[in-house]
Formats: structure tokens, C-alpha cells, sequence
């Protein structure tokens, strides 16, 4: 199956995000992708004021059109995230992946696990919780390439996330993301390979670049890419909006798997045991 992740430089015009979403997602099913993923922030990426007012549920207009547009390609298209409005929720929204079929229906939606709460030098520090709500569920869906886990950016620090996704039967990680340029230069790479690499798992990474709007703080890493099962970098977006396209083999997880069976070798006992 050939899937594409799309890199993007979403703003605060929420209007020019999805305009710019849809072109890059039609390009990528002009080419063939029938799996194709928009990074993290794909509708929005401003004020967190705005963000909430902003806030659509899942059945939201602007989802709706995402929906149509997968029914339109006949593709499965997995929007990394939006701001998902919570009714019990008022002050605070989802940060939301939402998968559609080629049917146009919600396939599985997922919202961020782990919150990015940092502080990454003096003039970068963020609270994500202070605007948004974590989720609380592993979520794997289904895909014509078999089972795929859902995260979002941050959730990558955390592998416990995808060894609970790969329990469940993933062969495919999605990892959107708005990595911040500051750590992406130095984490982003090697943690998209060891995820793929200790999960033995496809790894669909479409992010963020460049500046957001015109404050020149909020900054992007890009570097959108495709990791195969056994670590290798297969597909890589340039500098700016675009698209990175590979052909996902299935059969090269269960390969890998039979040749370096982890699940089995994995000590639970011991390490539950351990003070």
C-alpha cells in the first residue's frame, strides 16, 4: 500500500489551513497514496484563546469536509489533530487525531495521551494542559496495511504507548506532530527510529515546519518522514509544505518479527519484579 504524510505550516487562518491540508492530501492521492496523514495542528496553530473558541466536536463542520474529502479520493486519511470541543469541558479542548475510511466514516479518533508541559529554554515554555484535556485510551485502527496505533508528537517520549499499541496487534505507528524546532533538530530522528525499531513496526510521521504566524517564536522542525520496520529513514519531506510517499510492506514487519521475535523475549516477569 502506498502511503504519504504531509508536511504543512499551519497559522492562524484557520480557513488557509484547511485549503492547504486538501491540496496536499489531493496531490498525495493524484500519486497514488491510499493512506495519507497531516501532521499535528493540521486546522489550527495560534492563540490558545482562539483555539478553544474555535473548537469543533467530532462531527464538526470543518471534520465533516475532511470526511468528504476521504469519501471524494476513496482513501483512508488520518488527520493528525484538531481542537476537538469537550461539552463537560468548557476551558479546555482535545487535541484530536481523526481517521476516516474511504466511505467518509470516522474510522477511529484519538486524543493525545501525554501533554507537552516544558519548559525548553527562557523564551520557550509551554502548557499544553493549561488549554487542553488528555486523552485516556490506547487507540489502534484498522488499515488496508493492518493495524495502525495513534499518538500525537509528545506521546513519542513515551514507549510504553507503542508497546501497548503493538499488544493490540499494530504493524503501523502514526506519529503526527508540530515538533518544536529546538528539540526536533536533535530528537526528532532518533526517536522516530527507535520507535520503529524497538516496536518493529512502519512508522507515518508527518509534521510541522517552519514559523507560525509572525511572532518568530513558534517554530517547527519538520523533517516529515516514513521509517520502515527496521529502522531506515525510506521517505522524507524537504523544507516547507509537501509531501513524503513510500510503499508500506506488511509482510516486512512479520519478517523482521520471525527473525527478531521481541514480544517473545520480553521479560515482564523480571521487570515487573524489579524495585
Amino acid at each position: 500500500m502506498l502511503a504519504a504524510v504531509v508536511q504543512l505550516r499551519s497559522t492562524s487562518d484557520a480557513e488557509a489551513n484547511v485549503a492547504t491540508a486538501e491540496h496536499w492530501v489531493r496531490v498525495a492521492a493524484s500519486r497514488g497514496a491510499r493512506l495519507v496523514a497531516t501532521p499535528e495542528n493540521t486546522t489550527w496553530l495560534g492563540s490558545h484563546t482562539e483555539k478553544l473558541r474555535r473548537a469543533e466536536p467530532v462531527d464538526g463542520p470543518t471534520h465533516r469536509r475532511f470526511a468528504a474529502l476521504a469519501a471524494e479520493l476513496r482513501i483512508h486519511l488520518l488527520i493528525g489533530s484538531v481542537a476537538e470541543r469537550i461539552d463537560h469541558s468548557p476551558d479546555r479542548c482535545g487535541n484530536t487525531s481523526l481517521f476516516y475510511g474511504p466511505d467518509g466514516n470516522l474510522v477511529a479518533s484519538y486524543r493525545k495521551l501525554h501533554l507537552f508541559d516544558v519548559d525548553a529554554g527562557p523564551d520557550l515554555r509551554f502548557r499544553e494542559s493549561a488549554t487542553t484535556a488528555s486523552g485516556d485510551t490506547v487507540v489502534v485502527a484498522p488499515t488496508p496495511a493492518g493495524p495502525m496505533g495513534l499518538s500525537i508528537c509528545y506521546d513519542l517520549r513515551f514507549p510504553e504507548l507503542y508497546a501497548a499499541a503493538v499488544r493490540r496487534g499494530a504493524v503501523l505507528l502514526s506519529i503526527p506532530a508540530a515538533f518544536t524546532a529546538r528539540t526536533g533538530k536533535d530528537h526528532w530522528e532518533p526517536l522516530l527510529r527507535a520507535r520503529a525499531i524497538e516496536t518493529q513496526c512502519w512508522v507515518l510521521a508527518p509534521g510541522q515546519q517552519g514559523h507560525h504566524d509572525d511572532d518568530g517564536l513558534r517554530e517547527s522542525h519538520g523533517h516529515s518522514m516514513i521509517v520502515d520496520p527496521w529502522g531506515h529513514v525510506v521517505a522524507r519531506c524537504s523544507d516547507g509544505p509537501g509531501i513524503a510517499m513510500a510503499d508500506i510492506d506488511p509482510d516486512q514487519v512479520a519478517r523482521i518479527r520471525r527473525a527478531m521475535p521481541l514480544s517473545e523475549h520480553r521479560r515482564h516477569d523480571a521487570i515487573s519484579r524489579s524495585p
